[in-house]
């Protein structure tokens, strides 16, 4: 209902212009200051436009050049978050001055997803790639990779890891060198098992978050799913799934044959600016007294917001009575139910109907002997 009040809030407000004039969408194409006439009328055309966002700091530099490369012969048009400030050093790579350049101090990924890849202002993008900046792309090609995911209907989905990948978390992920893509992973020994009935992910429908790559569509409903407080994303990657359009256990998939390098390697956060010492913070130390460690503060706020983020899932599939779980045997047992309970109402209604019409053919034979 909140949405649908918004909607007609927003309609209320725009009132006061002739429809005709009205455009909910924008894009990230830059545009010229001037153009020759000529090409004033015609425009530009958008198609098959696809996206490639990444948070990036300049240590990383080297490695997000080879990785933007790669990705320019296919159209791609290329954001770069700075989670450091350090933007004006990006200046001396060719393809920086045509790329999007947006900066904030130590924020993450998903940060910068929620507030400047709005759906409205992404909608004219196919596939947008929301990726890290320690990724190798020697064994990946965007095209390729692409072509495969469209033509077995993924909506959303990754490219597989190398095995030499550091922080391997789940086993979904790395690469099969006997397959192009896979859906599934099967697991027959420790805490987590894995089968052909799996229907939960990390077994299927899964994807992990330093990679992910969203469909136009997906996208809608991802950017709706990342909360506005929580900036590390924990724990969405195991909801990714209900924002796959359909059946996750076949819409959602990792491509093999397309495969990365995850280097692991942990920048963010390091542009934290340190406190002046004083002879009180070296006495302190002195005495065994532990120092400030950024990247244990960021595991540790990590922590609480996946806390907070299954917290929030739990209440809202509580308090929203119309949801039905998609992927839960119960709700397919609900469905199979309330479908048998129509059939079997309209079977009874129809048994009455020919109970009640014998009952008249009787009554006119009776009377017509009489």
């Amino acid at each position: 209902m909140d949405g649908v009040q918004e909607s007609e809030a927003v309609n209320d407000k725009l009132k006061g212009l002739p429809r005709g004039i009205i455009q909910s969408r924008s894009d990230l194409e830059l545009k010229p200051l001037w153009s020759r006439g000529s090409l004033r009328s015609k425009g530009v055309e958008m198609t098959n436009r696809n996206l490639l966002a990444i948070p990036v700091g300049l240590k990383q530099k080297g490695n997000v050049d080879a990785l933007v490369k790669k990705f320019l012969p296919a159209n791609f048009t290329i954001v770069l978050f700075h989670y450091d400030g350090n933007m004006d050093k990006w200046w001396d790579l060719e393809w920086s001055s045509k790329s999007i350049h947006i900066v904030a101090q130590n924020q993450t990924k998903w940060w910068f997803a929620k507030r400047f890849l709005h759906p409205d202002v992404v909608s004219i993008y196919d596939y947008i790639f929301l990726w890290d900046e320690d990724l190798g792309v020697e064994n990946f090609n965007p095209e390729r990779y692409l072509k495969i995911v469209k033509s077995v209907g993924l909506e959303i989905s990754q490219p597989a890891l190398d095995h030499n990948s550091t922080e391997i978390h789940h086993k979904i992920t790395l690469r099969s060198k006997t397959k192009k893509f896979h859906r599934r992973v099967y697991i027959n020994r420790g805490h987590k098992r894995c089968s052909n009935t799996s229907s939960d992910p990390p077994c299927t429908g899964f994807v992990e978050g330093m990679a992910p790559v969203f469909s136009k569509a997906a996208w809608l409903c991802t950017w709706n799913l990342i909360q506005n407080d929580l900036v590390h994303g924990w724990g969405m990657d195991m909801k990714l799934g209900y924002c796959a359009q359909g059946d996750r256990t076949k819409n959602v998939g990792i491509v093999d044959s397309e495969y990365i390098l995850h280097q692991g390697i942990q920048t963010l956060g390091e542009s934290v600016p340190e406190k002046k010492k004083t002879a009180r913070d070296v006495g302190t130390r002195r005495q065994g007294h532990t120092t400030f460690d950024s990247r244990t503060e960021i595991r540790r706020q990590s922590t609480w917001e996946l806390q907070t983020f299954k917290e929030r899932w739990s209440k809202a599939v509580e308090e929203d009575i119309k949801w039905i779980d998609p992927s839960s045997s119960s709700s397919m047992t609900k469905r199979k139910s309330n479908g048998n309970n129509r059939r079997l109402r309209r079977g009874s209604s129809s048994s009455h109907r020919v109970k009640h019409k014998r009952s008249q053919e009787t009554s006119r034979t009776t009377t017509t002997h009489k």
